[in-house]
């Protein structure tokens, strides 16, 4: 039986959808595993789209469960082992003198959170696998930070099976409206990106109220 004889959502999905489906149904679990690497690299492209997608093709007999679950957490790991090398070339040499150029920042500012990734790097690097967003960016700091690299791919597969896992099962579980996964946790990916934008927003308006203060001392 073939993926694409399967129900698709409508638009505006249907798009993105029908390339993932093409992957899976050509390729079986390594093109979804090749689909979740992408998504990695590619933050714009939805994991809440292509694992329930892998699950509902295990419900159909396209692909076994643990097929699915073993590529797409490898797809995972892969993926976040490139942004991890892009972050170790980058450096923490490079990341100060690029830091150093913007506006509205200290160098102290980030030497904090380096120091904060020094206490909770572990528990940032396996939480973030299952946080919309961050599962993509947590990688490059934990490549700046030289975090160890066994450890580094020890927690992406914990965490990344933990996601994948109840995505994946989601879709199985759903049958033909596993493309409702993608609603929930697609709510969930704004309400963190709105959280993102209102920290980024009291950051700026605090710097500028410091710079403000120390106008006139001066």
């Amino acid at each position: 039986m073939h993926l694409m004889t399967l129900a698709l959502p409508q638009e505006p999905s249907d798009g993105f959808a029908g390339w993932a489906a093409d992957l899976v149904d050509a390729m079986g679990g390594p093109g979804a595993g090749l689909a979740i690497a992408l998504e990695n690299l590619f933050p714009p492209l939805p994991s809440e789209v292509i694992l329930p997608l892998t699950g509902f093709a295990a419900g159909q007999g396209v692909l076994s469960l643990a097929s699915a679950l073993f590529w797409t957490t490898l797809g995972s790991v892969v993926g976040a082992l490139v942004l991890y090398w892009i972050g170790m070339l980058v450096g923490r040499k490079r990341m100060h003198a690029i830091w150093a150029k913007l506006p509205l920042v200290k160098a102290s500012d980030l030497d904090r959170t380096e120091q904060w990734f020094e206490r909770h790097g572990t528990k940032a690097v396996f939480i973030g696998r299952m946080v919309p967003i961050f599962r993509s960016l947590i990688s490059i700091p934990a490549g700046v930070e030289r975090m160890p690299l066994p450890v580094f791919a020890l927690l992406t597969t914990l965490g990344s099976l933990v996601w994948n896992t109840v995505l994946v099962m989601a879709g199985y579980w759903l049958g033909d409206q596993w493309d409702e996964v993608e609603t929930y946790v697609g709510v969930l990916s704004k309400v963190v990106l709105v959280a993102v934008v209102v920290a980024i927003v009291v950051y700026l308006v605090v710097r500028f109220r410091g710079r403000g203060r120390q106008r006139p001392a001066s």
